[in-house]
């Protein structure tokens, strides 16, 4: 008997129980539709989790917080010496790293001024890591700085009231600097406590350039980049490293070199995202105390590999069930087609194709079964994710502030199912085509079993 005559004598037996088999294989289409969908919750939210952490840091950036002591085990500032160490790994494309003014500086141009944090950067390695101006230039001269992007519109007058910031927490326009800033004169002001009275000194500088604006909307740059020589003065006019501001009760800390020649942001930033690993374990190797978004992405996709996992196997249970009916529908079919397999056993039927004809048979309704759920899951997918943010708005009267993604189906997840669903269909039809072997021809020939 040839494929095709087993496959033609499959097909016309399932039609002559359509309502029988059409039930078998609604069954098996919900039982799989039922592992998609559960599964899909699991790979949304991973998915949802592992866009919002890349979303918010750059993926091949690594930041380092300094080396492990070789005395007491403590870690020490990350200094010069290290960043070219850190430049000589292989696949590091830049290695950017600032100094920060452990006061914060007070900025005004005329009547307006600001708060900001005050930084001093290496542009070159800024630049390497993707530092970009929408305005200006860098910095030439000592005198030179460069203004992050939000910083010109929360320059406010002096004489403000309490109630300058609108409903969003933006500067009103009434109180916004609305001149030009490149090219003017910027002074900043820092303090220090002596003999119990705090003294001031103002120190003038000229704005060459404005940063790009953020690529994330809810970012902020306010920042200010000084020179390494403006950075000096104010030590010598504070007496202490990098500008701290100490009441009546400090002390200019011991280890004051340490801190005048080590970094407080240090960030290696990879060639690709491959390579942050790598680095990662060289720098661990090496005793460097650093972090990466890679580090928590392994975290975070292990717990949700073993949810995944957990929920697959709970839909499994579904396609379980749903193999109880084809179990009966192939043993209902070798009952009443006994005489068909007591002629084909007298013309001389090898039980191997048999078995197989049967076997065939319940794949034909696993194997349907298993498609027309994965099409099902596809279509309960979107109306998830498109029903659950209007119930919760309808709900709460507010929309998600999350951007969730609750069902999401990857190709590997309808094939985990077509492969769970035809190995349980084999199993369940296995068992009746095995009885149909052991059927005795003359006892088929009187239509019994």
């Amino acid at each position: 008997m040839q494929i095709k005559d087993q496959f033609r004598f499959v097909r016309q037996n399932m039609k002559k129980n359509k309502t029988r088999v059409f039930m078998t294989i609604l069954a098996t289409a919900m039982g799989c539709a039922f592992l998609i969908v559960l599964a899909s919750v699991g790979f949304g939210l991973q998915k949802s989790v592992v866009k919002e952490m890349t979303e918010q840091r750059v993926i091949t950036q690594i930041d380092v917080h300094g080396k492990e002591g070789d005395e007491q085990g403590g870690f020490r500032p990350v200094n010069e010496k290290d960043i070219q160490i850190f430049e000589k790994v292989k696949d590091v494309k830049a290695v950017t790293r600032r100094k920060m003014l452990r006061q914060e500086g007070n900025f005004s141009i005329g009547n307006y001024q600001e708060p900001a944090q005050t930084f001093v950067a290496n542009f070159p390695s800024e630049v390497k890591a993707g530092l970009e101006l929408s305005e200006g230039r860098l910095p030439k001269g000592q005198d030179e700085v460069v203004v992050g992007y939000n910083f010109p519109i929360n320059l406010a007058l002096k004489d403000a009231p309490d109630d300058r910031y609108d409903n969003k927490g933006q500067l009103k326009a009434e109180y916004r600097y609305t001149g030009k800033l490149i090219g003017e004169k910027l002074e900043i002001t820092v303090r220090q406590l002596k003999d119990g009275k705090q003294e001031e000194k103002t120190i003038p500088l000229t704005v060459v350039g404005i940063s790009k604006k953020p690529t994330r909307e809810w970012a902020e740059d306010r920042s200010v980049f000084i020179s390494d020589t403006i950075l000096t003065e104010i030590e010598n006019f504070t007496g202490t490293p990098k500008g701290y501001l100490l009441d009546g009760n400090s002390e200019v800390p011991t280890d004051q070199d340490v801190h005048e020649n080590s970094f407080d942001e240090v960030k290696i930033y990879a060639k690709n995202m491959e390579a942050v690993q790598g680095i990662t374990d060289k720098l661990k190797d090496m005793k460097y105390a650093t972090y990466s978004v890679v580090n928590e992405l392994k975290e975070v996709n292990m717990i949700f590999m073993i949810a995944k996992a957990g929920l697959i196997f709970i839909g499994t249970i579904a396609i379980l069930i749903a193999s109880i009916g084809i179990y009966n529908t192939m043993t209902m079919a070798v009952t009443e087609r006994a005489p068909d397999i007591g002629i084909m056993k007298a013309i001389g039927a090898n039980p191997k194709t048999i078995k197989r004809i049967f076997l065939l048979e319940s794949s034909y309704i696993g194997l349907i079964g298993a498609l027309v759920g994965t099409l099902v899951s596809y279509g309960i997918s979107y109306a998830v994710n498109f029903a659950i943010p209007l119930i919760i708005k309808q709900a709460f009267g507010k929309e998600t502030e999350l951007n969730i993604i609750f069902s999401d189906i990857p190709l590997i997840l309808p094939v985990i199912c077509i492969v769970i669903c035809y190995g349980v269909t084999i199993i369940s039809g296995y068992r009746p085509a095995q009885r149909a072997t052991r059927v005795d021809v003359l006892k088929a020939m009187r239509r019994e079993v």
